[in-house]
């Protein structure tokens, strides 16, 4: 504790830079998975592909994963965009299987009555399947906030600076109160991100509201 007190500024940066590294890939990795996941359920033949395929994206070495992306970005090894773009490939991974499976969710006669009101596929998507999935899709993204914020911690063995940075430093110097801040510090960040993603879930589906 008392460690803590006296680097309150540091540990308010790191929690910021794990933040924004955690975070950005969580909205971009959506981003891309939305797509991704709508085409492999609109095709059920590209499924089993989309679905394994990119589920295998996340049996990357997450260390390995850090280390390549400077070689095919060309970017510097402690630039953050590397991380960004690792960690978006494995939102990714864990995020495609549950957009499909949000979208199977919603109930058929409900996407029938919305394309015999002259929905369009797209508008469908925006307006009827994507509303509807976003229970599951928010399960689904509870994992992957939480997942993210664990793994970016990594990164540090690499040189980029965030929470894990405490861990790194307060083993190699033996002070444990360091040590013990960076684990009660990502802690805290996974259970900010889940609330978070359970509270936007809840405000974009008021009709599940208690």
């Amino acid at each position: 504790m008392t460690w803590a007190l006296d680097h309150l500024g540091v540990i308010a940066s790191l929690t910021w830079r794990h933040t924004l590294l955690a975070g950005i890939p969580l909205l971009l990795g959506l981003l891309v998975a939305i797509p991704l996941g709508w085409v492999a359920h609109r095709v059920p033949a590209l499924a089993p592909v989309t679905i394994v395929g990119t589920g295998l994206l996340y049996t990357i070495p997450s260390l390995a994963l850090f280390i390549l992306m400077p070689l095919v970005l060309g970017t510097r090894i402690l630039d953050p965009i590397n991380v960004v773009v690792a960690m978006t490939v494995y939102t990714v991974a864990l995020l495609v299987r549950t957009v499909v499976d949000g979208l199977r969710s919603v109930p058929a006669d409900v996407d029938a009555a919305a394309t015999a009101m002259g929905f369009g596929r797209f508008r469908r998507l925006w307006q009827v399947q994507l509303p509807l999935a976003i229970p599951v899709i928010a399960a689904g993204l509870r994992v992957a906030a939480v997942s993210n914020v664990s793994i970016v911690s990594i990164a540090s063995l690499i040189g980029v600076a965030q929470l894990g940075s405490l861990l790194t430093d307060g083993y190699n110097r033996a002070i444990a109160g360091e040590l013990l801040t960076g684990i009660v510090a990502a802690l805290l960040l996974a259970l900010v991100f889940d609330l978070v993603v359970v509270g936007t879930a809840r405000l974009l589906t008021p009709w599940r509201s208690p």
